[in-house]
């Protein structure tokens, strides 16, 4: 079964699906037919005989879950490897500016462990371990904050005051006179 919206099954929601798959091998092993295992067990007799196929090939182990399909591909060293590697900077790691973007980090994955990610699935695993997206703030190299402080106080007034004030009713557009 898909599930919209990215959802899927819990883990209870899995173990709940593992205990159905194994009261059918029991079943399989009695001997009972396809719509008797399926009318037991509320599923289709499609899957009971996908289950019975499964089960002919690999025994239990072929019946059972194969785990969650998303789950992370790095264990907690690794996470920790590459947090110390985020900190130390993409100039370290060969790139000519100190901005780390997804397909960077995408990269650095794939040089230090050797695994492939998607950029979608490098933005989830940063999410998963408490990073998030940042744009840096882009200033001026010369910018120079007191200057500008000065100007909002001293002359942005002067500036306000010598525009021309509206009068009440007034309208800087003029209108077609009505007939």
């Amino acid at each position: 079964m898909r599930y919209a919206q990215g959802g899927g099954l819990t883990d209870a929601g899995r173990a709940a699906r593992e205990r159905v798959r194994l009261e059918a091998v029991s079943r399989f092993e009695r001997g009972e037919t396809a719509g008797q295992i399926a009318a037991a067990l509320r599923v289709s007799e499609r899957s009971v005989e996908r289950g019975r196929r499964a089960w002919r090939e690999g025994g239990t182990a072929g019946v059972l879950s194969k785990g969650s399909p998303g789950r992370p591909r790095l264990n907690d060293g690794q996470i920790a490897r590459l947090e110390r590697e985020l900190e130390r900077g993409p100039l370290a790691h060969g790139w000519e500016d100190q901005r780390w973007t997804l397909a960077r980090i995408k990269t650095l994955l794939g040089r230090l462990f050797h695994v492939s990610y998607t950029v979608e699935g490098t933005w989830g695993l940063l999410r998963r371990h408490g990073w998030s997206c940042q744009q840096p703030v882009r200033r001026a190299v010369e910018c120079d904050e007191t200057a500008v402080e000065v100007w909002k106080k001293e002359v942005w007034p002067e500036v306000e005051e010598r525009r021309r004030p509206a009068r009440h009713g007034s309208s800087s557009k003029t209108r077609p006179a009505s007939r």
